[in-house]
């Protein structure tokens, strides 16, 4: 049996919370159609979102190969800077898309007293769902360094890869 130390797990927990992640983790996939095109707002601190509104119709085929409508789950989400651009650049109400994000809670009080809660979702990655579409995609400059192609040496080992 495999035992790991105590040093061991502290370790990676530190790694991990050091990345902005904890342990218990609520990653949700989410697929259904965009009730709206994305709306792309820029924050006072010069930060891009898109509030993204997806519904996701619950429908059932029945053995004689009818569907039964289910009632419709409605979600709303974020999306930051050049994923938001990209985004709105990209999506249009009516598209099919996958996405993948951590579940929020947010509650507060109304001016009139009243208690309001919201369960929303921190997009992490958005896509077109290809089901029933097709997509081109174009890499954008932004988002980090493009690694090249590795490219061949001659002076290389017998039992080495010649890149």
């Amino acid at each position: 049996m495999l035992k790991i130390s105590d040093d061991v797990i502290r370790h990676k927990v530190l790694k991990m919370k050091a990345r902005g992640r904890e342990m218990v983790d609520n990653t949700v996939t989410i697929i259904g159609n965009l009730t709206a095109d994305p709306e792309v707002r820029v924050t006072d601190s010069g930060a891009t979102l898109a509030e993204i509104r997806i519904a996701q119709n619950k429908r059932k085929r029945n053995n004689d190969g009818s569907w039964d409508e289910g009632e419709p789950m409605f979600f709303q989400g974020t999306v930051w800077n050049d994923m938001a651009e990209n985004a709105s650049s990209t999506l249009q109400k009516g598209m099919r898309v996958i996405v993948v994000g951590r579940l929020n809670y947010r509650s507060w009080e109304t001016q009139d007293g009243q208690n309001r809660s919201v369960v929303d979702i921190a997009i992490d990655e958005i896509a077109p769902s290809l089901r029933w579409a097709r997509a081109n995609v174009e890499r954008t400059s932004g988002g980090g360094s493009v690694s090249e192609a590795p490219k061949a040496r001659d002076d290389f080992e017998e039992n080495e890869a010649p890149f």
